[in-house]
């Protein structure tokens, strides 16, 4: 018994061992237990539903997953959002590999024009919130039929835009797939940038032709680059709620995660719940895929230090032909948008593109008196935009404290006890969160925190609720920098402060922190971008009082009230452009360094 006691206590004076403990208590209650909770809420009888279930509050039944899976409202409710998610996901990875892996390919491979600027204006979908080209989709090629006014399309060419094309399912494809070809990009530019250029220069010498060298030579190097571009794309689209909510529901097209939100906000919560597991099953398939590919996909060992002479396809009389699509391309996706965001948000009668009607006072009016909402100053000296901005503001830094210090005291403890069956299960845990769509976590967390738990008390409408899951959610990607960091940090370092009799903390405030300084901030400024641009995540989990910029936004287009919902959008952009151009001035980091051009 002594021995076993000693045991326990030498395991518990070394601190790493005391966080993981800690670590393995706290992400059992905040990530196992609310999947316990949804599982369960699936089961019992809620308020909104009593009178349809013909049951008491709180009592068991099994009328959701009959509902759902073996009703005649089963297609509407289950079968039709899960195709529809399937098919706009699959293609949506199929629009972002072109766009995105071509213009990968003409800024590696060939004499495109203007290299640098398009590669910087290439990124900004990826940088600005997911929802920005479906807006502007809107903003453009919106009809009469289904929206009452014109568009801008209508407006500059007279012509009718088929509502197909205005709205529904090809939109979100397209929409969906340029937000997602930086990664493309990003991972397919990598490659071809850093690829052994003597590899083609021998297939020239051996005079193959130009096709059949890119079928034979640069196809398979790609691939695994293709692949994980495609699992990304995927898995980012499947969880996507703000594009398919924007451009689906005025045509009746939902997706699983716009079919949640109905649902949870309606009478149907239970069977929001089931699709909130339906929703993280598929998300487990996916990364399941992902890691069987991973392990059985070629290996092609082809980076070798950057060739001198890289290969360069010469365009030669396309060539300015060929920059100039691109530069359109490029413009519709980065900066277009922005100039729809303006223009929509000038209008004092939307559809009217005429400079008459074009007003300041959405942005810096006194009151507008057209109706209830917008008998309000403009958004640059409104009180509740002012209120919103400020929450957005304390929520992004509370995200970015409580994730950037766990995910990197996770980091430290995971590999300094790296290899044992604690470490890995803590490692576990904290990925679990990002296996799980936004709207998914949601709903577990509004099923857990909506009542009252032991000395845990209701957390639904409070700040708290918003900063505690936005804290576990972007914990994976905070933890992930903190384990890479501290496995480029011998562990020598600290065993002489040891040796020396330094106390942890001091080891770790004088010794640790100031050498990973750089890698400890990225994990603080990515949660903090993250929770500025996050819809999903939080939207029904707000109420009137805490609301956040971008449910205010989402809020004003519900209500029709597109001149304010387009000004809050720019104001968005604006500051998350600013702190990712503060990110990149303070950590050095480059989401386009390592890409060619």
């Amino acid at each position: 018994m002594k021995k076993k006691w000693n045991h326990i206590k030498t395991f518990f004076s070394k601190p790493y061992n005391v966080l993981l403990v800690m670590f393995l208590v706290i992400l059992g209650y905040l990530v196992v237990l609310p999947l316990i909770s949804i599982v369960r809420d699936t089961f019992i009888v809620h308020p909104s539903e009593k009178t349809r279930v013909g049951q008491a509050v709180g009592t068991f039944t099994t009328y959701h997953w009959i509902r759902a899976f073996a009703s005649q409202h089963s297609k509407m409710l289950l079968w039709h959002p899960i195709r529809n998610s399937i098919v706009t996901s699959v293609w949506s990875c199929v629009v972002a590999i072109l766009i995105g892996g071509t213009f990968a390919w003409l800024v590696s491979r060939s004499d495109l024009g203007w290299k640098k600027v398009l590669t910087k204006l290439f990124i900004f979908p990826y940088i600005m919130p997911s929802w920005t080209l479906g807006l502007a989709w809107k903003n453009f090629f919106k009809n009469v039929e289904i929206s009452g006014t014109k568009g801008i399309f209508t407006a500059l060419t007279g012509l009718v835009v088929p509502t197909w094309f205005g709205y529904g399912e090809l939109p979100i494809i397209v929409v969906t797939g340029m937000h997602y070809a930086p990664f493309a990009y990003i991972l397919i530019g990598g490659i071809l940038h850093n690829m052994d250029a003597n590899l083609e220069e021998a297939a020239i010498i051996l005079k193959t032709k130009r096709l059949r060298m890119f079928w034979k030579i640069t196809i398979p190097i790609v691939m695994p680059a293709v692949l994980s571009t495609i699992i990304l794309v995927f898995s980012g689209a499947m969880a996507s709620f703000a594009t398919p909510q924007f451009l689906g529901l005025p045509v009746r097209y939902f997706v699983l995660t716009t079919e949640l939100y109905a649902s949870i906000n309606g009478t149907n919560p239970g069977v929001g719940y089931i699709l909130a597991l339906v929703m993280i099953l598929l998300s487990v398939i996916i990364m399941a895929v992902n890691q069987r590919l991973i392990g059985t996909r070629k290996s092609y060992a082809t980076v070798t230090g950057k060739s001198a002479n890289i290969s360069i396809f010469h365009l030669r009389g396309w060539k300015w032909p060929v920059t100039v699509i691109v530069t359109f391309v490029v413009l519709c996706m980065s900066v277009i948008p922005l100039v729809t965001f303006a223009l929509e948000s000038v209008m004092m009668m939307p559809g009217d593109y005429t400079f008459p009607n074009m007003t300041l006072g959405f942005w810096i009016g006194q009151s507008l008196g057209h109706n209830s909402i917008q008998d309000q100053p403009g958004i640059l000296l409104n009180p509740d935009v002012w209120k919103t901005l400020w929450n957005s503001l304390r929520l992004s830094f509370m995200c970015a404290i409580g994730a950037g210090t766990l995910g990197f005291l996770a980091g430290y403890c995971i590999v300094r006890r790296r290899g044992s069956f604690l470490s890995k299960l803590v490692e576990d845990l904290t990925f679990i969160p990002y296996l799980i769509p936004s709207m998914a976590f949601a709903a577990i967390y509004l099923s857990m925190f909506s009542t009252r738990r032991g000395i845990i008390p209701s957390l639904y409408g409070t700040f708290a609720l918003l900063a505690l899951i936005g804290t576990v959610k972007y914990l994976p990607m905070a933890s992930r920098s903190g384990v890479n960091s501290m496995l480029q940090l011998s562990p020598e370092i600290e065993e002489a402060g040891i040796i020396m009799g330094v106390p942890w903390v001091k080891r770790m405030t004088r010794i640790i922190i100031p050498i990973e300084k750089s890698t400890i901030v990225s994990g603080y400024l990515l949660p903090f971008i993250s929770a500025m641009r996050e819809l999903s995540l939080f939207v029904i989990l707000v109420t009137a009082n805490n609301r956040v910029l971008t449910t205010l936004l989402f809020f004003y287009d519900e209500k029709g009230f597109t001149q304010f919902s387009n000004a809050v959008n720019l104001l968005i952009i604006f500051i998350v452009l600013v702190i990712n151009f503060t990110v990149e001035k303070i950590t050095g980091a480059s989401i386009e360094k390592g890409v060619g051009g």
